[in-house]
C-alpha cells in the first residue's frame, strides 16, 4: 500500500509542478489554488509512503517520477525542445526509480 500512495504522491507532484506554469508566478487564483492543493496532497501522501519505505528511496522515487513526469508533460503540453538525448536521460530516471522499487524488498 506504501507503493500506491507513494506513486500517486508522484503524480501529485507532477500536477503541482505542471501546475506552476499555469499560476502566472501564482498570479492566477483558481490555477494557484489547485497547485497548492496539489502540493499538500503530495507531500502528505510522501509522508505516509515513508513511514514504511526508507526515506531515501522513497524521496528518490518522488522526485524520480516527479521529474520525469514534468519533463514528458512540459514536451507534450509547452512544446519544450526534445531530443533523443533528452529521451535517453528521462529513461535513465525511470530506470533509476523502477531499480530503486525493486531494491527494497
Amino acid at each position: 500500500m506504501a507503493w500506491v500512495l507513494l506513486l500517486v504522491a508522484a503524480l501529485f507532484e507532477v500536477g503541482w509542478a505542471v501546475g506552476l506554469k499555469y499560476t502566472e508566478g501564482f498570479t492566477k487564483f483558481w490555477p494557484s489554488v489547485l497547485t497548492i492543493l496539489a502540493m499538500v496532497i503530495s507531500m502528505g501522501l510522501l509522508a505516509a509512503a515513508v513511514r514504511t519505505i526508507p526515506v531515501g528511496t522513497g524521496y528518490a522515487v518522488w522526485t524520480g517520477i516527479g521529474a520525469a513526469g514534468t519533463a514528458l508533460l512540459g514536451i507534450v503540453l509547452f512544446a519544450e525542445p526534445v531530443s533523443a538525448w533528452r529521451i535517453v536521460c528521462l529513461l535513465l530516471i525511470v530506470a533509476g526509480v523502477v531499480g530503486l522499487k525493486f531494491s527494497v524488498s
